[in-house]
């Protein structure tokens, strides 16, 4: 188990251009001679963007929450009339 989780922080250091150039060398020519690392580099790659993506939608959703909570109740009548004054 212990090598795995070593390999996950070496393909994530990879990623995150972390690994030193001649070790990153190393890793590019290894991918190229076993297809497994390549593949498992390539869904950790995959896996990254969809965090990422899933971040996005989770602060859109929050963004949007407080903009109705601002634009819709009485409290911030005033702040709303300010920003649409900025846009009128």
């Amino acid at each position: 188990m212990r090598t795995s989780l070593n390999e996950i922080e070496h393909i994530e250091r990879h990623l995150s251009d972390r690994l030193p150039g001649e070790e990153s060398l190393l890793m590019e020519a290894r991918m190229c001679l076993d297809m497994e690392l390549a593949q498992k580099v390539s869904l950790q790659e995959e896996t990254y963007a969809l965090v990422r993506q899933y971040g996005r939608k989770k602060l859109k959703a929050e963004i949007m929450l407080v903009e109705k909570k601002l634009f819709t109740s009485p409290g911030y009548a005033g702040f709303k009339q300010r920003i649409l004054s900025l846009f009128g």
